[in-house]
């Protein structure tokens, strides 16, 4: 049953993972490649801190993407198919979370070979230390809880998805005009 729900999810989010695969890749090039020209090493730090915020928007996105792909067929068909397999609807649910989180690998795998090529061959300035697991897991880390989040949010309703959402980004509003 699983590798069934695999394959039918990996035909609906393969472009997904596709493009975030080829950013998550070219994330770290482009981060030291802007970053090269800054020649004191405080400069080329600040340089690759701000492609951190780049970092978080692609976890979030490809977490976003595939959490809400997993349940696209499902709410078209008013969760129908779901009811009227042989097996309890936790369980369907358990499948649909472990197949959708397994999409999260490669763009993780990506942004850690990225890193360690920009570890290993990049003009790295004398003094500074890159960490290419630890960006990678953070990377991991922030695709999860964005997919286990979207995920919850994508099995709801329409209805009370968006008002889920829409009290999130009232929050998000609210904080940013408070501080």
């Amino acid at each position: 049953m699983y590798r069934m729900i695999l394959l039918t999810q990996w035909k609906w989010t393969r472009g997904i993972v596709l493009i975030a695969t080829i950013l998550g890749f070219a994330l770290p090039l482009a981060s030291v490649q802007a970053a090269s020209e800054m020649a004191r090493p405080a400069d080329f730090v600040a340089s690759m801190q701000r492609f951190g915020v780049w970092y978080a928007m692609l976890a979030a996105g490809v977490g976003l993407m595939v959490a809400l792909t997993a349940w696209a067929h499902d709410q078209r068909g008013r969760h129908v198919y779901a009811l009227t397999l042989p097996v309890s609807r936790a369980r369907y649910v358990m499948l649909r979370l472990t197949a959708g989180a397994s999409f999260l690998v490669p763009p993780t795998i990506a942004v850690l070979l990225g890193a360690l090529f920009v570890s290993f061959f990049a003009a790295i300035p004398g003094g500074l230390t890159t960490y290419p697991l630890a960006l990678t897991l953070r990377f991991l880390f922030a695709a999860c809880v964005a997919y286990a989040l979207f995920f919850a949010i994508g099995s709801a309703t329409q209805k009370t998805a968006g008002i889920i959402l829409g009290a999130g980004a009232a929050l998000l509003l609210t904080q940013y005009l408070f501080a």
